[in-house]
């Protein structure tokens, strides 16, 4: 029973981590997308930001200095890409998301898949994968 009272404690001042709660997270990744991605704001794509921003992306700075980069790139070089996420999925901290971007209006674009790792309902990891998007196919299923 001491055990438990102090397991309860600690989750109370913060010293454990909570239970991840998918759907708030999940809220979290769609806020921050439209606001770095589609808004290219990093001031208000920052609030969703942990104390650090660990980057997979071979072709991406790491870290939330080089997450800002890439957003004042993209306001700067691309201001009329837009992502549309076409689905979204989330399981305890990982977040995923399926997106057609388009970096200029009129382009066929790219298929990604975006993954997102939380702690305390903030991001702080991030992969993805891009392949884009053809003008023949195999099949007429479409890519989304």
């Amino acid at each position: 029973m001491k055990a438990l009272a102090l397991v309860i404690a600690l989750l109370v001042v913060g010293a454990l981590p909570a239970h991840a709660d998918p759907e708030a997270n999940k809220k979290a990744v769609l806020e921050f997308y439209d606001k770095a991605l589609n808004q290219k704001d990093f001031d208000a794509a920052s609030k969703y930001l942990g104390p650090r921003y660990i980057q997979h992306n071979p072709g991406a700075p790491d870290g939330i200095d080089g997450l800002k980069g890439f957003i004042a790139l993209r306001k700067e070089k691309f201001p009329g890409a837009k992502s549309e996420i076409k689905r979204a999925f989330a399981e305890g901290d990982y977040v995923i998301l399926h997106v057609h971007g388009v970096r200029e209006p009129g382009e066929r674009g790219v298929a990604i898949v975006d993954i997102f790792r939380l702690e305390n309902g903030k991001i702080v990891e991030h992969w993805d994968v891009v392949q884009p998007i053809p003008e023949k196919t195999a099949n007429s299923n479409g890519m989304f």
